[in-house]
């Protein structure tokens, strides 16, 4: 990550003040804000000796530009997209995510030396840790299945064994400051038909070309014999798979064809060709080194982009621009066919119309038949709060919703909206009587590169000291004794009913506890919910005297902290320990029991230990643990920039306590909640 007016070597000098002539720089927000962090100042008007001039690319407008540059003999800068840009093309209007801010040239001009071409020349790239990066990045790309645009989906490529011939749309500027033409492409096709007389053809359309917005070289015409037409929006990534070889132009889908093991023959000049990983047919003299697929992908994707965190509002690194980037697509690809949502509680509404409801608004109702028929009229999904599943549904996806682990600052008791939710289309995490799709996402290898990212994910919660809820308060004085911690809980919740073994109370947890260790300190921290008596679960201060000292509001790290070992039925808080290297028993079968992490005293599914054919079952460690719980399985809402948003986002938000404002209507329910309890308690 470069930081603000700090200048890349490999773009040449650039100016901090830059003028335009284009409207289009008026009318992207999201491209000024990248260039104000990254140190320059927009201008209208006519440049001095000291500033220069910006346009985008080489497009039609880019020559007001060029001749005042020339004019007035000021440097030049050209921008365009970043290679992971967003999920819609810039015509359909989603806003880019990285810039290439270039004061040599622009990428797809071969005619003359650009940042990248000058870094892969030039730079060493032989800093290991640079290069782990671009494999690491590599490999997370291809695994989360992420492209330049993001509209493809599960549509199965075709059978393996051809021939792919990538089509790019007419007219480009890449294609023509490229070296190439429109001829290229038809002798691209006739080279392609030569060198494979056997082999299947597929003409992969550009997805502009697919959505109707650009035209391209190929079309039905050209789907004749052993030769098809690819236009659904298949992943790149598994349509590379599937190929024996590929031919391109210039488009990107032939850097990617690199970054999958290919060897694409090329039929223009782009930025990655002549570097010895492609075969030229026009060879570029002045590009004489070799280089790694990896070295390519660092001076590309790490060191020339300028990428942008929207959440966050800053200038940040290769990595977390895919981790926004992984968030948004995850979104569009759940929620792109929309959801019917029914047992919504008004309060949860909006915010649920927040997270869900972004590709298309969600339908809301409260009645079950009504919901069903909806989803399969419609071809939605159905979404309902777990533990609210009525029976004989038939729609075509059914998820079952329930609050995230890191929550809130605040009850959902009290009406506080959570900045992460879960959406289980198999389960739900605290029902061990069925597979849950966390459960499953425990027993995936962890994904490339996604070990380190979990390790500084838990880092980050324990240096800040967050929680589900966040509550504090205060704790007792820590002594030298033995110190077991018993989280109570909510006495009637659906992880008691359906994951506590014998004990399922919060009495005989204390109980239980107290008889394996009669000389032990026991800290009971009663559940929040019940403390403000909105919950089942309170014990009678008389029945706790000789067990256990009382911890009520207590700051839940720092009880944490003042314990040696944890004692739980199927509270989170046994995970929060977990994550701070306590040790923890288990009296139920919490979604983090039956590891290997825990002791376990409760009735664990016999599913987390051995597979359907009596195989034993790989054992997940704890940073596994922590990335299918944190990371892989919730998904997470700024409520700042209202964006899908990684889970680093969300512990930003929480320990800063910059959360949004909260809403006035939820205010006054939270009220009348809390006095209806009062009154209720009073009455009882």
């Amino acid at each position: 990550m470069r930081a603000p007016h700090q200048t890349n070597t490999a773009a040449g000098d650039i100016p901090r003040r830059l003028f335009f002539y284009n409207a289009g720089f008026l009318r992207q927000p999201r491209l000024r804000r990248i260039l104000h962090l990254a140190g320059h100042d927009l201008r209208l008007g006519l440049p001095s000796a000291g500033d220069g001039v910006v346009v985008w690319g080489h497009s039609p407008y880019a020559a007001r530009g060029e001749a005042v540059a020339a004019r007035r003999g000021v440097p030049l800068v050209r921008l365009e997209d970043s290679f992971l840009r967003s999920i819609r093309p810039g015509r359909m209007g989603d806003a880019p995510l990285g810039l290439l801010v270039d004061g040599q040239g622009v990428h797809f001009n071969s005619t003359r030396p650009s940042m990248i071409e000058t870094l892969l020349a030039k730079h060493p790239l032989d800093d290991s840790n640079l290069l782990q990066r671009a494999r690491d990045g590599i490999d997370r790309i291809r695994s989360l299945d992420l492209s330049k645009y993001n509209l493809h989906d599960e549509t199965p490529p075709p059978v393996p064994g051809y021939v792919l011939v990538v089509d790019q749309t007419a007219g480009d500027a890449s294609i023509r400051h490229a070296g190439a033409s429109a001829a290229r492409f038809r002798e691209m096709l006739y080279v392609a038909q030569e060198e494979h007389p056997t082999a299947r053809i597929v003409i992969k359309t550009h997805p502009e070309t697919a959505l109707g917005l650009r035209a391209g070289h190929f079309g039905p015409a050209d789907a004749t014999g052993r030769i098809s037409l690819l236009t659904a929006p298949v992943s790149p990534w598994r349509l590379l798979e599937g190929a024996i070889a590929v031919y391109a132009v210039s488009s990107q889908l032939g850097f990617e064809a690199i970054l999958a093991g290919h060897r694409p023959r090329l039929f223009g000049q782009p930025f990655y060709a002549g570097w010895g990983l492609s075969e030229d047919e026009f060879p570029i003299d002045r590009r004489q080194r070799r280089v790694t697929k990896a070295q390519l992908f660092a001076a590309a994707m790490i060191l020339a982009p300028t990428w942008y965190d929207p959440c966050r509002d800053r200038l940040c690194s290769f990595e977390q621009s895919v981790d926004q980037l992984e968030a948004m697509v995850r979104a569009h690809r759940e929620d792109r066919a929309g959801h019917v949502a029914y047992g919504m509680r008004l309060w949860k509404r909006q915010r649920l119309q927040a997270v869900f409801g972004q590709e298309k608004p969600l339908i809301f109702t409260d009645d079950a038949a009504k919901a069903d028929q909806i989803a399969r009229d419609l071809g939605r999904g159905l979404l309902l709060w777990a533990g609210k599943e009525p029976p004989n549904l038939s729609a075509p996806v059914i998820r079952r919703v329930e609050d995230g682990f890191l929550r809130s600052r605040g009850l959902g008791a009290n009406l506080v909206p959570p900045l992460s939710l879960v959406a289980d289309d198999l389960g739900i995490y605290y029902d061990p009587t069925r597979e849950s799709r966390l459960e499953r996402l425990i027993l995936t290898p962890i994904p490339p590169a996604a070990r380190a990212r979990a390790e500084r994910l838990a880092a980050a919660l324990i240096a800040a000291r967050l929680t589900k809820y966040n509550l504090t308060g205060a704790v007792p004085d820590r002594t030298d004794q033995h110190t077991l911690l018993v989280p109570g809980q909510v006495e009637d919740d659906a992880s008691i009913r359906l994951g506590a073994g014998e004990v399922r109370t919060n009495l005989a947890l204390i109980q239980a506890a107290r008889a394996a260790n009669p000389d032990a300190r026991i800290l009971y921290k009663p559940h929040p919910d019940v403390e403000a008596g909105l919950r089942a679960g309170a014990i009678p201060p008389e029945a706790l005297r000789d067990l256990a000292e009382n911890a009520p509001n207590a700051d839940p790290v720092a009880l944490i902290d003042a314990c040696d070992e944890v004692w739980t039925m199927t509270s989170l808080l046994g995970f929060e320990a977990l994550l701070r290297g306590k040790p923890v028993t288990c009296l139920g079968a919490p979604f983090y029991a039956g590891w290997g992490l825990t002791r376990d005293l409760g009735p664990i599914p016999a599913r987390r230990h051995h597979a359907p054919d009596g195989h034993p079952l790989p054992r997940p460690d704890l940073v596994a643990l922590i990335y299918a719980t944190l990371i892989a399985y919730p998904r997470y809402y700024d409520p700042v920039s209202r964006q899908p948003c990684p889970p680093e986002v969300v512990v930003d938000r929480l320990a800063s306590g910059k959360i949004g404002p909260a809403s006035p209507a939820l205010r006054l329910l939270s009220k009348l909640q809390g006095r209806f309890a009062t009154y209720a308690r009073f009455w009882r």
